[in-house]
């Protein structure tokens, strides 16, 4: 992710260092519903927009998942290493911002592959939209894809991440696991970067899920728990960007919020809240609109979430915003055992 790109995210980020204190802010609350919101799937991947492009391109190496033999014996390898580290080396590594992916080795062709999802257009389209003087409604760049390529780049996720072997499955499993992959990939389609939840305790009600790239290994290595694959007993930590709120508000979708018979005061309100996450041209630029998300997020307790195509008020309240690295342990499967 370019500079540009960076700096859309930059002033969330800089509200982990500010030692804002508690204020439970009230307000209207939703219909009683299902928490957290499920995340909706499709029954196919639309076509991206022209519009959208990417800095760097996607997946430039990706290959289609090949067919094992049923009889290779393939090992698996948790890949993790921080986000953006071929750029910023260990940097983001510090925060415990972390991307992660899974490996694959065989034993009978001795070649191993990659697969990972991440974002087709980089994380700061991902996480805020567009807003074009010609639409009315925000313009958002926001799926996200499963890319498999042939090989592992050993340098890159062992020099500040982590590349260890977890378990080992039969080249049956693999194919089993492929047609899961295709599936999860064509109906899981947006990247969602928040997790937003009522509280920093641990069983405190989550509002929403992400959806990115370690929910989609986690979904992984799950799938090969149930096809029968024994994972090692080894401690597995994922990071998470959360948002703190009280109980969510509805508004609408698309049509309803920006469409002719919608809500223009709401409408302008989202548009409003979302211009000082562009990218930004200028240092004076940056932090102007670093006061006006401060004032907004922390002192007036406002977010707009968009998730399912959908638009959300969050009433943010203390500590608003946390980035976690937490234990999540690896999935004990159901079938027959296979693996270490």
């Amino acid at each position: 992710m370019g500079a540009a790109r960076c700096s859309r995210l930059l002033p969330l980020l800089l509200l982990l260092l500010a030692p804002w204190g508690p204020r439970v802010s009230g307000g209207l609350r939703s219909p009683r519903r299902r928490w957290p919101v499920p995340y909706r799937r499709f029954d196919y991947r639309p076509k991206t927009d022209p519009y959208c492009q990417a800095r760097y391109t996607f997946c430039p190496t990706g290959s289609a998942i090949p067919v094992m033999k049923e009889e290779d014996v393939i090992e698996v390898y948790r890949l993790q290493a921080p986000v953006w580290e071929f750029k910023y080396g260990d940097l983001l590594g510090h925060l415990k911002i972390m991307h992660d992916a899974v490996g694959f080795k065989s034993s009978l062709t001795g070649k191993n592959y990659t697969m990972e999802w991440y974002e087709l257009f980089q994380l700061g389209n991902c996480t805020f939209p567009h807003l074009r003087p010609d639409m009315e409604a925000p313009f958002w760049c926001n799926q996200g894809a499963a890319c498999f390529y042939e090989g592992i780049d050993d340098a890159h996720w062992k020099a500040n991440g982590t590349l260890i072997l977890v378990t080992t499955i039969s080249g049956a499993m693999f194919n089993e696991m492929a047609q899961w992959v295709k599936y999860d990939n064509e109906t899981g389609i947006y990247y969602e970067t928040w997790t937003v939840q009522a509280s920093p305790d641990k069983k405190s009600t989550v509002w929403f899920d992400s959806y990115e790239c370690s929910k989609f290994i986690l979904r992984t290595y799950q799938k090969l728990a149930d096809l029968g694959a024994v994972f090692k007993k080894i401690q597995t930590n994922y990071t998470s960007i959360i948002l703190f709120s009280g109980e969510p508000i509805y508004l609408g979708n698309e049509t309803s919020i920006f469409g002719p018979q919608g809500n223009k005061t709401l409408a302008a309100a989202i548009r409003d809240f979302y211009n000082p996450f562009k990218p930004h041209q200028s240092v004076r630029e940056f932090f102007v609109d670093l006061f006006k998300i401060i004032d907004r997020v922390v002192l007036n307790h406002q977010f707009y979430l968009f998730y399912n195509l959908e638009y959300w008020f969050l009433p943010m309240k203390s500590p608003y915003l946390k980035i976690i690295y937490e234990e999540v342990p690896l999935p004990v499967g159901s079938k027959a055992s296979f693996g270490v």
